[in-house]
């Protein structure tokens, strides 16, 4: 506090370290897909726009040391020009038992956002789907409890804006982590959705079957049939009588199935292989039968 009073002011200059988690956007803003994005654009609405430059500058050089996200906290540990490194803590309102039962309830009555959770994606409807419950997803303007053991006065310092920026990335990496800062770890949410669809037969109870919802029968007993199909071939394309409702997306598989943890230039392998299965399904209902 005395320093403060003081007037104190770091050197420009940190001490350079090794091994710290270093930022991947060297140029421009930093986050890549929608979840991080609309993180770092609140922040950018709503901190000091000269004391995020600084912090961004920070977490591109590795300054940022450590960090770990729970239910409701963020810890981080930066390494600032003096040789005991600042602690970093950013609190957010953790969602309790009886929210998230009411969240996972709401996310599982939309089958195409349970069939993404499943699938390892952050549908961008989720947001509504939060907002719709009265809890938002993503932190509001005085959403943040932020604190760093800096002496320096300004707020954000550069410390605490290096971890806002090192966390979107985070957040890029698995999406799952916006969730977990909310309370519920991504096993916890995956199990308590396969739950609620296992229990119902999926979020619209009386539903007719969907596309994966084949029976699992031990191979001893069905040894005779085991390359039969498992379906109707007819269940496999939209149903002509517009009365039955909208046919199945035509990347219904990769929104259920586990993702490959393959990318191609940094992009993952499912971002490249949506539009092929969309192309492939439009030619095919554009088509003259051929």
């Amino acid at each position: 506090m005395a320093g403060r009073e003081a007037g104190w002011f770091e050197r420009s200059r940190p001490i350079r370290v090794e091994g710290g988690i270093r930022a991947r956007g060297r140029r421009g803003s930093i986050g890549e897909r929608w979840w991080s994005r609309r993180f770092v654009d609140i922040l950018e609405r709503v901190c000091d726009p000269g004391r995020l430059a600084r912090g961004r500058s920070y977490a591109r050089s590795g300054q940022v040391l450590d960090l770990e996200i729970g239910p409701g906290l963020v810890e981080a540990l930066v390494q600032g020009s003096r040789r005991t490194p600042y602690r970093v803590t950013i609190g957010i309102a953790a969602y309790d038992r009886e929210q998230w039962r009411e969240l996972v309830g709401a996310l599982a009555a939309q089958a195409l956002h349970r069939a993404k959770l499943l699938a390892g994606e952050m549908p961008p409807e989720i947001e509504e789907v939060f907002g719709g419950c009265g809890l938002p997803l993503f932190p509001e303007e005085r959403g943040l409890e932020m604190e760093c053991s800096c002496p320096d006065w300004g707020f954000p310092c550069k410390h605490l804006s290096a971890v806002l920026y090192v966390l979107a990335e985070a957040f890029d990496d698995d999406p799952f982590l916006v969730l977990a800062w909310r309370g519920m770890a991504r096993d916890a949410l995956l199990d308590a959705l396969r739950h609620i669809e296992g229990r119902t037969g999926g979020a619209g109870g009386d539903r007719p079957p969907g596309l994966l919802d084949v029976a699992d029968v031990p191979f001893a007993e069905r040894i005779d049939d085991f390359y039969e199909a498992g379906m109707s071939p007819a269940r496999l394309f939209p149903a002509a009588d517009a009365s039955a409702g909208p046919g199945s997306p035509s990347d219904l598989l990769l929104r259920a199935l586990d993702p490959p943890r393959v990318k191609a230039r940094h992009i993952p392998l499912l971002d490249l292989l949506r539009p092929a299965y969309r192309a492939f399904a439009t030619a095919d209902g554009d088509g003259d039968g051929e």
